[in-house]
């Protein structure tokens, strides 16, 4: 079992549970100094983080199987649209290393479809995440497309 950071569509428990079978929650969790955005293209972008001091973005933290790892580097489009990075997982104030996908960097700015934010939506909720994490990266996101 690996630990995996899920910080997008990834969070919706449902989902998860279809796309990953073996994924089990091992916490809630924050990815500290990281920013929350959405990039691919500009009608159809996707979460991903980048490396941002003083910014911190809420995660979930699942325990996945390799055959779960297969199927999220399928979704992902692993390693052409997102490549996998170890990073330190605060959870309840302990680090963890765990394995999360960042979009390949050259990907622009666009506006994420409404499905798919909902989608993230519903896994803030899920999880009891703060959603004005998700409102403030989709505001800037809205600035950054004009």
């Amino acid at each position: 079992m690996r630990l995996y950071v899920a910080y997008g569509s990834n969070l919706n428990l449902s989902q998860m549970a279809l796309r990953c079978p073996d994924s089990q929650i091992y916490g809630i969790g924050v990815l500290n100094n990281w920013e929350l955005l959405f990039r691919g293209s500009p009608t159809n972008s996707h979460a991903t983080i980048k490396r941002h001091s003083g910014k911190s973005v809420p995660v979930l933290v699942w325990s996945i199987s390799e055959a779960d790892e297969q199927q999220l580097d399928r979704y992902e489009g692993f390693p052409v649209y997102y490549y996998k990075k170890d990073v330190m997982v605060n959870i309840d104030g302990k680090k963890k290393k765990a394995m999360v996908y960042i979009m390949n960097e050259q990907r622009r700015p666009g506006m994420p479809s409404a499905r798919y934010v909902q989608t993230i939506r519903q896994g803030y909720i899920d999880n009891d995440l703060d959603l004005d994490f998700l409102e403030d990266a989709l505001e800037l996101n809205s600035i950054e497309c004009r």
